[in-house]
């Protein structure tokens, strides 16, 4: 979704307000689904598989009414078999039973089934990456960039889309293990060179919510929704000439790595995406030989113990797959990210270069700017129409303001211009609304939330979206004059926007609370108005009632701005195949650059001030310079079990992520800020006696054999920085150079600083974001 304007619902949905199943008509205990984590090497010898040990575990805590009745066909209960990034099993149980079963031998940890969100061209080009003029080779079609296969967790993908043509492109690599799953609109004919997996995970869904309906969704990889298709898309589609929105943003579509391949793992239905589907995809991606897992959803926060993505991405991290999530579109609320496990590369959103502007004109000759994607017959450009604001005030929206559905009479908006307040529902479905009643177009007004971030949609009605400094002037006259007028224009696509990029008002924002030492997000990447494919099953504004079909569509979200990362992650592997998902993510980090294109400070779309790496983690992401980085961070998988060790979590629920390597703490890290990681971020305690902190990292020679670098170093307020050596000097590639830093408090301050540390040889820059947090005295 492009906006979760109430972002408490995320906090609430969780599967114990989610669903209560009835199962049948006897009077039984209500049942949801659990994910139980096994482990593995604790199987009897007496049972010739783990699936009938799994089994036998279930039977073991049910009644003897409830085992009876497990022998209907209809109500089997386990439903997945997890076996490679995570090992279990997915089963239908009563609270009751998941007590039992979690005193069982054997149990790791158990899962209540969590719901998660969807957090949903011109940036190749912004992104440094046209291919006219790559002199760097970065897209130059190497046989080993088809080598490179991205799985894409979302709601399928739409095959016919061009994005997905596959010629020119070599046979599919032997490794492969996927398949092509068939169902409804959906045949083996439908995978290529280019698509060469698609897969459905549905079971966790059905428990949740019953059995899909096949006349009104596909049960099959078929996207009809769209998010699938476009982030695919935008991970690894295929150059494709003249893709545009109805005329807007017109010119060459193509994926951050056209050379690789898309598996879709279909996890998303339209009642949501459901923890248990989105597991057994992560662990059958891994399976199947995928190399980068790109996952655009979010669900919340949990100790890691507790988050099963967590869990099977840090399976995943050990068989070698990169993995990438969506931020979260919780912004410019603080505290609001998901997907902060350290091995898992989270991207926040951010801004291009290009625009689609649009006016507002008023009845006393003032002006306004916005955006929109209005496309129609009907353009209000020609005279001036009766406008009108339902709300009380201009500052503060109101129930009458928001334009939800049932509240709009059409007495009051008959023929006329609808200012209408962003929040509670879409964007889009304002529009449509004012449309029902009479009104003959809108203006999207944002608020305080919202602040100055435009975001264009493809609206059913005459419509421009304004910022929230116009908004109040807008409002104002609206309020003020009882024969307000205005009139709308639409102006196309506009190039060379300055400043950018910005840091998106919607994208969430650090600190990462779960362990305020692990910087997050990592970094931000294009996610505002990105053109990519889209479903033939849906019109752009995804709205019922929108009859149009278009093969391109323009979303907004950190949904967008994920894949950007997993297809430049997939560029890396291809041009270094045994790089480590970790040096990986440091190469997209230390060389992130934090100015716009006027060379200030980037800045945040929600207040236009500076943003932070709370905001905009290491900054924005530099394909070219992350190609070669000079020096990387590498993190070994028992490095962040290491990690793992400092959070004080008991044997037991560290066992959740030592499942089949055995791993046991080695005590090597002095405190979670001492993990290897690009970001460095310290945290002086309650007790105002400590007064010095000290880190360490680790740098790993990727560049020319003999490399000297020197130190450059932010300078604090509140504590003098010290790094011991000041120089590092390699004499050999894959060579290992250690670093201390010192932190030594001189005045607390009141909120966190920011600053960075960065290796330099002259050709490379090794950037750290720094961050220093003071905890209240006790």
């Amino acid at each position: 979704m492009a906006e979760n304007p109430v972002k408490w619902l995320v906090l609430v949905l969780t599967s114990g307000l989610l669903f209560n199943i009835v199962l049948s008509t006897k009077t039984q205990l209500p049942k949801k689904t659990y994910i139980v984590q096994m482990d593995k090497s604790a199987m009897p010898n007496s049972f010739s598989n783990h699936l009938e040990w799994y089994s036998s575990k279930v039977q073991s805590v049910l009644t003897k009414q409830e085992s009876t009745e497990t022998d209907h066909e209809d109500d089997q209960r386990v439903i997945y078999n997890y076996q490679t990034a995570f090992h279990g099993f997915a089963a239908r149980l009563s609270e009751e039973e998941a007590q039992r079963l979690e005193e069982e031998d054997g149990v790791l940890a158990i899962f209540p089934e969590t719901k998660y969100e969807l957090h949903t061209t011109r940036s190749p080009l912004f992104l440094g990456l046209d291919p006219a003029q790559d002199t760097a080779g970065v897209w130059s079609q190497r046989l080993s960039d088809h080598d490179v296969i991205v799985g894409v967790l979302d709601t399928g993908i739409w095959p016919e889309s061009e994005s997905f043509n596959d010629t020119g492109m070599s046979p599919v690599p032997a490794r492969w293990k996927g398949a092509c799953e068939t169902g409804r609109g959906f045949t083996k004919r439908h995978c290529n060179r280019k698509i060469v997996g698609a897969r459905m995970f549905y079971r966790g869904y059905e428990s949740a919510t019953g059995k899909i309906d096949p006349q009104d969704e596909y049960k099959s990889p078929r996207d009809q929704d769209g998010h699938g298709t476009h982030t695919a898309a935008t991970v690894a589609g295929s150059p494709v000439k003249g893709a545009n929105l109805l005329g807007y943003a017109y010119g060459t579509a193509r994926g951050m790595a056209p050379g690789a391949r898309v598996a879709a793992y279909k996890v998303c239905w339209v009642g949501g995406c459901f923890s248990s589907d989105i597991l057994s995809a992560v662990d059958r991606a891994v399976a199947d030989g995928v190399n980068v897992v790109s996952i655009s959803l979010g669900g919340g926060v949990s100790s890691y113990y507790r988050d099963s993505l967590s869990v099977a991405a840090f399976g995943a991290m050990e068989m070698g797959v990169f993995v990438s999530g969506s931020a979260g579109n919780g912004g410019p609320d603080p505290v609001s990210l998901t997907n902060v496990s350290p091995w898992i590369t989270t991207v926040g959103a951010s801004t291009m270069d290009r625009d689609f502007p649009a006016t507002v004109g008023l009845g006393n000759g003032r002006t306004f700017s916005g955006v929109s994607l209005y496309k129609g017959r009907r353009t209000l450009e020609s005279k001036q129409y009766p406008v009108v604001y339902m709300g009380s005030n201009s500052t503060t929206p109101d129930p009458g303001s928001l334009c939800l559905e049932g509240t709009v009479e059409r007495r009051k908006v008959a023929g006329k211009i609808v200012i209408c307040d962003r929040g509670i529902s879409p964007r889009v479905q304002k529009g449509q609304v004012v449309k029902d009643a009479g009104g003959v177009g809108m203006i999207l007004t944002n608020t305080a939330a919202n602040g100055e971030e435009l975001v264009a949609d493809s609206h059913l009605i005459p419509a421009v979206a304004v910022g929230e400094a116009e908004a109040r002037e807008i409002k104002r006259y609206a309020l003020s004059n009882p024969k307000a007028t205005a009139s709308l224009a639409f102006l196309g696509t506009r190039l060379g926007i300055r400043p950018s990029p910005v840091v998106a008002a919607f994208s969430s924002r650090g600190p990462n609370f779960l362990t305020l030492e692990i910087l997050k997000p990592d970094l931000v990447a294009p996610g505002v108005n990105i053109l990519a494919a889209w479903t033939g099953n849906l019109g752009p504004s995804s709205l019922p009632t929108d009859r149009r079909r278009v093969k391109f569509n323009i979303l907004s979200g950190t949904s967008m701005s994920c894949p950007h990362v997993s297809g430049i992650a997939a560029l890396l592997k291809a041009r270094h195949p045994y790089w480590s998902p970790a040096a990986i993510k440091s190469a997209l980090m230390t060389t992130a650059y934090v100015h716009d294109n006027t060379l200030h400070p980037l800045k945040d779309a929600s207040t236009a001030d500076p943003s932070n790496p709370y905001d905009h983690g290491a900054g924005h992401v530099n394909p070219r310079k992350a190609l070669d980085p000079g020096l990387v961070y590498d993190i070994e998988p028992q490095d962040y079990f290491e990690f793992l060790c400092t959070q004080n979590l008991t044997p037991t629920q560290l066992k959740v992520f030592a499942k089949y390597s055995n791993r046991t703490c080695r005590h090597t890290l002095a405190g979670p800020a001492d993990l290897n990681y690009p970001a460095i971020s310290v945290v002086f305690p309650e007790k105002t006696n400590v007064s010095v902190l000290s880190v360490r990292r680790t740098l790993t020679n990727v560049g020319p054999p003999i490399s000297n670098y020197h130190l450059a170093v932010s300078p604090f307020r509140g504590a003098l920085v010290k790094v011991e050596p000041q120089a590092l000097n390699f004499t050999g590639a894959g060579q290992k150079l250690s670093y201390k830093v010192t932190f030594r408090a001189k005045s607390r301050q009141t909120g966190p600083e920011f600053g960075d540390l960065v290796w330099k040889n002259g050709v490379h820059k090794v950037r750290s974001p720094i961050a220093i947090t003071w905890l209240p005295p006790m």
